[in-house]
Parts: structure tokens; C-alpha cells; sequence
């Protein structure tokens, strides 16, 4: 049965067509980064990436793409009424700054984030994130929790946004299936980092990530029975803050070969995941 669109298809004639405002300048990231939180929407790019944000249950605002990509977005498009605007790859660039060559293009509203402490309670294993603020580890991190395991990812007050385009297509959509929340950033709330008090408010041991070679081997870890586990990660170069580290019950490192100090914080991340997934 052929895919009705009845009243929602929109042919493009202009770039400058007022109803594409959520897809304008995609490019710029200083702006973007400010106003897609500040307007309650993120940009989803490419067929995989747009389904898995629609069954995780954030609404469609509506949709960009070419013609060709009309047939292959159906089943997606189905499940929602969002407006579909269809016009040439050529005009497409015109009003996105780049060139999509995924076809399609989905503004999606933001759902509010969970409350931290309802989080944690019905977690087990859970990533902190410090100042970790390039999209591009914000992503694969959010991918390697969601294949290893975790259970959720807090985020401090000055990390990246993971549902910036960039962020969402590094994860390969996993943002959408691992719950995460922002930590010391209620204003009514304990600020970062005091608001790591949380954490140990909620049975979980704080383990601060660093290459220091006075810090416990990951492989000599040993975690009890359902032991609630919080894996502390810094930004690339300079790691957590002295007052996080602070904050921390135990510190832990990756065991690296002569010659090599540490890993990128999203390779990091997916080493320290994975050999958590071992414990406890």
C-alpha cells in the first residue's frame, strides 16, 4: 500500500522558506549547540538514526530530505504526522550548510531529562562525565555504554550536548537508549562537584579513571555482589578536576604498554566499561 501524505508532503521551491528555520546553518555549532537546547530540539541524520529516535519515543517536528530518500524514510514516516519537506540535494545544501549525503534530515523534540537521583536508584552501573565537551567522545562513549552495558550517563554541568548532530551520529543513535541526566546543574540543587554527594547518597562507590601509576589495575578490581559502580572520566589532557578526584573513593587505571601514558577518553571509556561489565 503506497505511503499517503496527504497534506503533509511540502515540495521546495526556495531555501529561504521559513518552515525550514530548525534546519538553517546546521553547520555552525556555536550557535546551534546554544539555541537547539534553548528551542527543545536536536537534529537525528540518516535513516538508522532518525527510526531509532522515533522508538525511543521523541516526537518528529518534521522532516528534510531528497526525493529519492522519500520511498526509504515510509516506514518511519508512517509512524508520525510531522510536515515532510522534500526539495533537491542542491537546495538541501542551500539551507543546511553541508552536503546530506544520508538523505534525510529529521528536527525532533527534546523529552525532559530524568530527575538524577530517580536515575541512579534504578541503576547499577552508571558513567560520569567532567568537562568531556567534543561531541565526537560524547558520542562514542554514549556508544560504548550502550553496548557494554551501563546502566545510565551523568553528565556534569559543562559537558557537550549528546543530542547535537554530531554527537547522535557517532553514537549511531545509542543517546537514545541509554537514560542520562545533567548532575549540579539544578540551580536549586548542590553544584558541580559537591552534587557528586549524590552519587554516594545512593550506595555507589566512585571510581575516578586516571593513568597514574599509583592507581588500582583494572583487572585487580574487585567489585562485591551487585556493588553499585560510578566510573568517573575527565576531559582529554588534563582528566577530572582535583575536586572530583576528590570525591572519589577509589582511583583506577588502564594498564598501558612502555612508551604510551593513556587513551583517548572515548577509547578510555569503552576499556573501563567493558572490564566493568566483569565485576560484580
Amino acid at each position: 500500500m503506497p505511503l499517503d501524505l496527504t497534506g503533509r508532503l511540502v515540495r521546495l521551491a526556495r531555501a529561504d522558506d521559513p518552515r525550514l528555520h530548525d534546519y538553517v546553518g546546521l553547520t555552525d555549532m556555536q550557535l546551534r549547540t546554544r539555541t537547539e537546547p534553548e528551542a527543545g530540539l536536536f537534529i537525528a541524520e540518516g535513516e538508522k538514526v532518525i527510526a531509532r529516535a522515533v522508538d525511543a519515543g521523541y516526537p518528529m517536528r518534521s522532516m528534510l530530505l531528497s526525493d529519492k530518500w522519500l520511498p526509504v524514510m515510509g516506514p518511519v514516516l508512517e509512524r508520525t504526522n510531522a510536515p515532510v519537506y522534500v526539495g533537491g540535494i542542491d537546495l538541501l545544501e542551500q539551507v543546511t550548510g553541508f552536503h546530506v549525503h544520508r538523505g534525510a534530515l529529521a528536527a525532533m523534540s527534546r523529552l525532559p531529562l530524568p530527575d538524577p537521583a530517580a536515575l541512579l536508584e534504578r541503576s547499577q552501573r552508571v558513567v560520569v562525565l567532567e568537562k568531556v565537551n567534543n561531541h565526537t567522545n560524547i558520542g562514542a562513549i554514549f556508544r560504548s555504554a550502550a553496548a557494554l552495558g551501563m546502566d545510565a550517563v551523568l553528565l556534569a554541568p559543562d559537558c557537550a550536548d549528546p543530542l547535537y548532530r554530531r554527537a547522535v551520529r557517532v553514537s549511531m543513535g545509542t543517546v537514545f537508549a541509554v537514560p542520562y541526566a545533567r548532575l549540579g546543574a539544578d540551580p536549586d540543587g548542590p553544584p558541580w562537584p559537591r552534587a557528586l554527594d549524590l552519587l554516594a547518597e545512593h550506595g555507589y562507590r566512585r571510581l575516578a579513571l586516571t593513568p597514574a601509576p599509583d592507581a588500582i589495575d583494572l583487572r585487580e578490581l574487585r567489585l562485591g555482589p551487585r556493588e553499585k559502580v560510578a566510573l568517573l572520566l575527565g576531559s582529554e589532557g588534563e582528566g577530572l578536576s582535583p575536586r572530583a578526584f576528590a570525591a572519589c573513593d577509589l582511583r583506577v587505571r588502564i594498564p598501558m604498554a612502555p612508551g604510551v601514558d593513556s587513551l583517548n577518553v572515548a577509547a578510555a571509556a569503552a576499556v573501563a566499561c567493558y572490564a566493568l561489565t566483569g565485576t560484580g
